[in-house]
């Protein structure tokens, strides 16, 4: 299967919940009048695109409609589609892994796929010849280090934990001397989802950043939120919480596939002004994607 067939194939509950308002909306085009705009608004709030950047892209569509003189709906659907692959555009949707070693530390809360999200990128950079490190940081979670073991084995790469309750920042502290002994291109390090309060999560990620910082002074970092496609606009301020306190550069979006609401990718980019860079459309190794605005939107509408 194709790219672009994938991500299609990934979205369709999203794409099928678009046809039926969406599409209703551009099949029955009479004119871009003040009902089409307003059943456009709300098609677009109900996919989760969010009431706030839904208001705005519908916006920008009323000033390209007004100034290009756009008639048809196929043109004003082609406009629309233009305005939210430039709301996607919010920075460069690669992972920055120029140094030897980088870093991608991995945050987010339980639940939302953090570990199998790291496993299925330990995959595919693996597959793309790079040496692959894995840091199960989180100490806090019962069996965390197991999982992430589970899936070292399964990728094929290095890990290296410690026991229950460990420091994580020493975690990431050997990690990071392994890497250097080893010559290892990239670390993923595994971090702790909940703990007991924000200025506790913040004094945590401080201290890993720190270590990072401190002995791997020159290295790309990217800091990679994961966020669970299925929990919407929660999602959202999930990511408003994290972007605070953990100075995010990256988001991946898992489990897309199942969710009518994959239109949150747009609102997450947009809201947040922080690049989506990973897509998770599926369960198989090979189901999380690098992510591409353009493609992303030909195949939601």
């Amino acid at each position: 299967m194709g790219f672009f067939e994938k991500i299609k194939n990934g979205l369709k509950k999203t794409r099928a919940a678009m046809a039926n308002t969406l599409g209703g909306i551009f099949a029955s085009f009479s004119g871009a009048n003040e009902e089409f705009y307003e059943e456009l608004e709300e098609s677009m709030i109900l996919a989760d695109i969010g009431v706030e950047t839904s208001c705005k892209a519908v916006e920008q569509l009323r000033t390209v409609v007004k100034e290009r003189k756009l008639r048809t709906g196929e043109e004003i659907h082609d406009a629309l589609k233009d305005i939210l692959v430039d709301m996607l555009n919010v920075g460069d949707t690669s992972l920055k892994l120029g140094t030897r070693p980088s870093v991608v530390l991995v945050i987010g809360v339980n639940g939302v796929g953090k570990t199998t999200t790291i496993g299925k990128l330990a995959h595919r950079l693996s597959g793309e010849g790079k040496r692959v490190l894995l840091c199960a940081a989180d100490t806090f979670r019962a069996a965390a280090a197991d999982q992430l073991e589970i899936w070292a084995g399964r990728a094929n790469v290095d890990i290296v934990r410690q026991h229950e309750g460990a420091d994580p920042a020493a975690v990431v502290f050997d990690a990071i001397s392994a890497a250097k002994a080893r010559g290892s291109d990239v670390i993923l390090c595994d971090t702790a989802g909940r703990l007991h309060n924000k200025a506790n999560l913040m004094n945590e990620l401080g201290k890993i950043s720190r270590i990072i910082d401190r002995e791997l002074p020159n290295a790309d970092k990217e800091v990679l939120l994961v966020l669970d496609g299925t929990t919407g606009q929660n999602g959202l301020l999930q990511a408003k919480q994290f972007k605070e306190i953990a100075g995010v550069t990256a988001i991946a979006l898992t489990k897309l596939d199942g969710t009518a609401k994959g239109g949150i990718v747009i609102a997450v980019a947009d809201a947040l002004q922080i690049p989506v860079k990973l897509i998770g459309v599926g369960e198989q190794m090979d189901d999380l994607m690098p992510f591409e605005p353009r493609a992303f939107v030909d195949a939601l509408i």
